[in-house]
């Protein structure tokens, strides 16, 4: 199977009346437990974020605020794909090469993560990513 299959846009609920709109983000929305929560902002258009992947981690990126694009690569093939909607998250799973870029002005990128930080389960080298994978 192609991991890139296993890469999905997810749909994050929304209720909206008129005091504005409400996202949650409970119960089975997100495929695993949260450990920890961070985000991205005030990232120049001209920078790039992520280069990694991880062993361990699965994540869901977010576009709380204006867009950027994620680049999501199993080593064999590359998918860029655009986040600009704060009710819509990209769910990543293990062992998927990850970059974001193209940040517009005022974008907030939210990472919900299913592990504490660990920086053992890191892979940051695109050659040692491509190795592991073919070992």
């Amino acid at each position: 199977m192609n991991i890139l299959n296993k890469t999905v846009l997810l749909n994050i609920p929304k209720v909206h009346d008129e005091r504005g709109s409400l996202a949650v983000i409970e119960k089975d929305v997100v495929p695993f437990e949260i450990k920890r929560v961070y985000y991205l902002y005030d990232v120049p258009s001209d920078s790039f974020r992520g280069g990694h992947a991880h062993k361990e981690q699965e994540s869901v990126v977010i576009a709380l605020s204006g867009s950027f694009e994620v680049v999501v690569d199993d080593g064999h093939t590359r998918k860029r794909i655009m986040l600009n909607k704060p009710t819509q998250g990209l769910y990543i799973p293990t062992y998927i090469w990850r970059e974001i870029d193209n940040f517009s002005s005022g974008a907030v990128c939210l990472v919900l993560a299913s592990t504490t930080y660990n920086e053992d389960e890191y892979l940051r080298d695109y050659e040692e990513f491509k190795n592991q994978l073919s070992g």
